[in-house]
């Protein structure tokens, strides 16, 4: 399980890349007020995606060792509940 630095370090890292994804966001829609060609903007658009799914994958990391580390820890916990609330979230998010 992680400690409170290295949780601490993981938010931190999932904020700036949020900062870079928003950036990114901006950048596109000046792209598109100034008339850039299509193919240019979706190569933007690609990538803030592809920066996302990074992200998201941070953020489930995060999710299963906070929420779940525990439960799969403790002998005495219901880590088969825990392991059936985590697939249904894995599922919801995974990219179709």
């Amino acid at each position: 399980m992680q400690n409170m630095e290295e949780q601490d370090a993981l938010r931190k890292n999932v904020l700036a890349r949020m900062k870079r994804i928003e950036g990114q966001i901006r950048g596109i829609q000046k792209m598109i007020e100034g008339g850039k060609e299509c193919e240019d903007i979706l190569v933007q658009v690609r990538a803030v995606r592809s920066a996302l799914t990074a992200a998201s994958g941070l953020i489930l990391k995060r999710y299963l060792v906070r929420c779940h580390g525990e439960a799969l820890d403790d002998t005495g916990g219901d880590s088969r509940e825990s392991l059936e609330k985590f697939i249904r979230v894995m599922t919801h998010f995974i990219d179709r």
